[in-house]
């Protein structure tokens, strides 16, 4: 049964007669006719009773018309949440985010990104690259903002939104404290906060290891929050991204001898179509003086 016959067929039920219900449709009365009956020939039973020129429904087809009524609804409510999607009306937008990604940057984006675009639901999830880059693929999020320490493979599309330096992060009233930065070669055998969730983590520690550098943690974390309270607690020094320090409790000096910096970029699957929203999304993001 195709949704023109479903059409004809309330139509038919509104009009109670085939010139108005063929006159509603936009189509010729004949043919409106033969859509009836090739309907009535696949239920199997007449589905109205004409009489002269009264038309009723049978017992049939009033217990067939709620159900031809959903099926329209529903056709309606596809074509609307299509219509919404096209338009940027009540758009979804799913995008992921690295744990590593600070926070204190994005803030104010997203405010701005709200606001010139109110119709637009973000959700926003947090995982590590490899997970991000597998819901990428199955299409579980429409774009995900990565911090990769080498390139993505090829089937992603990449575009870099800015860089950020690494930031030695210490308590209040720590030696470091007095410096504009700190030489990496500064914190041999100071007391350290892992934070094993960091996607550099294994280039520091080799750098470390290749100039001798003791570096070892009696305390490790995944969690960001967690890694910048320990630090305030005394526990020892950490290795964090410029934007992820947000403690008040806490100081930050740019390591240096060697500076490290990571880029941030926005990745998606190469060659797929963005959504509306997700092209909104990508637009705001390149559109943004990262400071």
């Amino acid at each position: 049964m195709e949704m023109q016959q479903v059409r004809y067929f309330l139509a038919l039920c509104e009009h109670g007669s085939f010139s108005r219900a063929a006159e509603a449709c936009d189509v010729s009365q004949p043919a409106l006719t033969t859509a009836i009956k090739r309907v009535e020939d696949e239920m199997g039973g007449a589905l109205f009773h004409r009489e002269g020129k009264r038309i009723t429904l049978s017992r049939l087809g009033r217990m067939l018309r709620p159900h031809f009524e959903q099926m329209a609804g529903d056709r309606e409510a596809a074509y609307r949440i299509a219509r919404n999607f096209r338009l940027l009306h009540s758009a979804p937008l799913a995008v992921g985010l690295m744990p590593t990604v600070g926070a204190a940057r994005f803030g104010g984006f997203f405010a701005a990104f709200r606001r010139d675009h109110p119709s637009i639901e973000v959700a926003l999830s947090c995982a590590p690259l490899a997970t991000l880059l597998k819901q990428l693929d199955i299409g579980e999020l429409d774009a995900a903002i990565v911090s990769a320490p080498t390139a993505l493979p090829d089937v992603y599309r990449s575009e870099a939104l800015y860089r950020e330096r690494y930031m030695v992060v210490v308590a209040p009233g720590h030696r470091f404290e007095r410096g504009h930065s700190v030489a990496l070669q500064d914190v041999d055998g100071e007391p350290y906060v892992d934070r094993l969730s960091c996607e550099m983590r294994e280039m520091v520690m080799a750098v470390c290891a290749e100039r001798r550098i003791e570096l070892y943690a009696h305390v490790r974390s995944e969690r960001e929050d967690w890694i910048e309270a320990m630090v305030a607690a005394g526990l020892g020094f950490a290795f964090l991204p410029e934007s992820s320090v947000v403690h008040r409790g806490v100081v930050a000096r740019p390591l240096a001898d060697p500076s490290v910096e990571r880029t941030l970029a926005l990745a998606d699957v190469r060659g797929r179509q963005r959504s509306p929203a997700a092209q909104a999304f990508a637009q705001a993001l390149a559109a943004q003086r990262w400071v």
